[in-house]
């Protein structure tokens, strides 16, 4: 197949799954509001049933409402038969997804899925099936053409579930004012929670590098080696008044011949960049960059706290 071909026919696929997904758009009308209510509004959550490819676009769909905001549980049409019935209460709604509507698991279930669940949600290509018929609101993902080429893989119909589910959450999404922090509490260990609702001090190095404006260079140069991060902090009266830095003291090699009398004071860095240790960890990497320095000074109510490294930060995926 010549290269030419094969992004042909890439394109095609995707004019076929885009074409689809505009009559998608033009067909949304008031079944697609009453799901949304409905979703909204469940006293206990909602269930979202398929079998095949319907199936892997249920779990994705219960993966999308739970991460913002919208409690939603999978259930295999041809594992609830045989026990996991028992999952729907009556106050869920029930999302059963199937395209033709008339699958023998997904009809062996109607009954059930009625009598067990508040209401039912039909998500299907064929308004006519025994499905839709059941159901008490029905939400058309009919397509003209799938994208394979036999006509036969599901791929423009999943497509078109898919796309629909996502819109079915991101009106949730706004119908329960869901926020950039709220989302991060469904995300606590990836970078997205991270960014937005890590703290500074959760990164603060145990080390705490600090020397007196007294300190003669072999007390600021240990102080300086054994940080872990190239830098001191010098401190007076629990305030702090500078920090000296391993190029503040190679500077002041080049420049004295005589160190044995050169004192911190000599050497400090005034107005040293700061940053509490209560703020987000996103503001400290904030002033790391626009200030181009690899570490900020972490406080306590102005009180030396910490240092924290811009590595530390990289790492921990704060960007």
């Amino acid at each position: 197949m010549d290269p030419k071909d094969i992004l042909r026919t890439a394109h095609q696929a995707l004019d076929i799954e885009i074409n689809e997904l505009k009559g998608l758009r033009n067909r949304l009308n008031d079944s697609f509001i009453k799901s949304v209510f409905a979703i909204n509004e469940v006293k206990g959550k909602l269930i979202v049933v398929g079998i095949g490819k319907s199936a892997h676009v249920a779990n994705k769909i219960v993966a999308t409402l739970n991460s913002t905001g919208t409690p939603s549980q999978f259930l295999h049409a041809a594992e609830a038969i045989h026990g996991d019935l028992g999952v729907i209460q009556k106050q869920d709604v029930v999302l059963c997804i199937s395209y033709s509507g008339n699958s023998p698991e997904i009809v062996n279930l109607l009954p059930f899925l009625k009598d067990y669940s508040s209401a039912l949600i039909a998500m299907t290509g064929n308004v006519e099936s025994k499905l839709a018929k059941a159901a008490d609101i029905v939400l058309n993902t009919h397509v003209d053409k799938e994208a394979c080429p036999n006509k036969l893989a599901p791929t423009s119909s999943t497509t078109v579930q898919m796309a629909l589910g996502d819109a079915l959450a991101v009106c949730l999404m706004e119908l329960k004012d869901f926020k950039e922090i709220d989302f991060a509490k469904f995300h606590p260990g990836g970078s997205l929670g991270k960014n937005l609702t890590a703290k500074v001090e959760q990164f603060v190095s145990t080390n705490r590098p600090e020397v007196h404006l007294d300190a003669s260079v072999r007390e600021v140069i240990i102080s300086v080696s054994g940080s872990q991060h190239g830098i001191t902090v010098v401190v007076e009266s629990e305030k702090i008044v500078g920090v000296i830095t391993d190029g503040d003291i190679r500077r002041m090699l080049l420049n004295q011949e005589d160190i044995s009398k050169v004192k911190a004071a000599d050497i400090i860095s005034k107005n040293p960049k700061t940053i509490d240790k209560n703020k987000l960890a996103k503001e400290a990497m904030q002033i790391l960059k626009q200030f181009n320095i690899g570490q900020l000074v972490v406080t306590d109510n102005e009180k030396y706290y910490g240092i924290i490294d811009i590595h530390k930060l990289l790492d921990e995926g704060i960007n």
